[in-house]
């Protein structure tokens, strides 16, 4: 079974090719052309996945991605006209999983989809079964069991994470990448094999996305974010999880 997804944009010719490219891979679409339709679609019909234009009609992109994140975790992919970074930032920093500047292929816009629907479960080709991103460090690391460190546990299997007893909500990305730095406690990872790893592909090597959602997750799980307990930035490489309390 395919994933529901809904796609958001006030260009024609781009909701098409996504619909067309997306419904190949056995995903059931609806199209948005304004901010106002989106969120009704995402009321009614509660998708798997969004992806959402920046700039709409009616409400924009940002807008409704701040509405969702604050009822739940529904993965969202923010496209952009604009390819520089203030806008970048400005939709991660607002919870999108992802995002892609315009003009970009919609051939990797499904696989991106793919990959993100992948983490969260679902069974989204034709066959049913699940696609070999060869991200075998963090797939292993979806497959293991609860690790869990002095007030903070994760548990893969249900996408679930319990900071000193209590349940944090994370987004998917956010959760993906908290996985794989406690899978390898005390780990130095550069941000771009973070982002090789966690975002199944190299961004130009631009490390934006990586070092936003760190410091969202940091302000997520961290009880002092500006002096973190497990999230270490390792100064002119990249960050690690420190493994001090490591109960697993």
């Amino acid at each position: 079974m395919g994933a529901c997804i809904v796609v958001a944009d006030d260009e024609r010719n781009i909701t098409d090719v996504c619909r067309r490219y997306l419904e190949r891979e056995g995903h059931q679409v609806w199209v948005a052309e304004n901010g106002e339709e989106a969120i009704r679609l995402w009321k009614e019909r509660r998708p798997d996945l969004l992806v959402l234009d920046l700039m709409m009609p009616k409400i924009d992109g940002l807008e409704i991605c701040d509405m969702i994140r604050q009822k739940d975790d529904t993965p969202i992919i923010m496209l952009t006209a604009r390819g520089d970074e203030p806008d970048r930032l400005l939709g991660l920093t607002m919870g999108a999983d992802d995002y892609m500047t315009k003009p970009f292929s919609p051939r990797e816009l499904v696989l991106r989809i793919n990959n993100i629907l992948r983490r969260v479960g679902r069974r989204h080709d034709s066959t049913g079964g699940e696609r070999d991103s060869g991200n075998k460090p963090l797939e292993e690391a979806i497959e293991g069991k609860a690790i869990h460190f002095e007030g903070l546990s994760i548990f893969p299997q249900e996408r679930r994470v319990v900071v000193l007893g209590l349940n944090i909500e994370l987004t998917v990305k956010e959760f993906d990448l908290l996985q794989l730095l406690a899978a390898y406690p005390g780990k130095v990872f550069s941000r771009s094999q973070l982002l090789n790893q966690v975002w199944d592909m190299a961004y130009d090597g631009d490390t934006t996305t990586v070092t936003v959602h760190v410091r969202r997750l940091r302000e997520k799980i961290e009880p002092n974010p500006s002096d973190p307990t497990w999230i270490k930035t390792v100064w002119g490489i990249g960050y690690k999880l420190d493994n001090k309390g490591n109960t697993t």
